[in-house]
């Protein structure tokens, strides 16, 4: 039962992560968000939507990654 506790609260905290890297994505791209004057965000406010779409791609990837890992996995000793 521990076993499958921890299983389940390691799924919440990565969709979690998932879901939060995603809002902040489309945040940046809709800017929404923005980054501070000190990383460029005053100077070139595009900056924030280029960095958006490479949160955005990177979280997809990352999903994409542990789903074909989590589906092929073979169990080797």
């Amino acid at each position: 039962m521990i076993k499958q506790g921890g299983n389940i609260l390691k799924f919440v905290a990565w969709f979690t992560g998932v879901v939060v890297s995603l809002v902040v994505g489309y945040g940046m791209i809709e800017k929404v968000l923005r980054l501070p004057w000190w990383l460029g965000g005053e100077a070139a406010p595009e900056i924030a939507v280029v960095f958006g779409w490479i949160v955005i791609a990177t979280t997809l990837m990352g999903v994409l990654l542990t789903l074909f890992r989590r589906t092929f996995k073979t169990n080797k000793k």
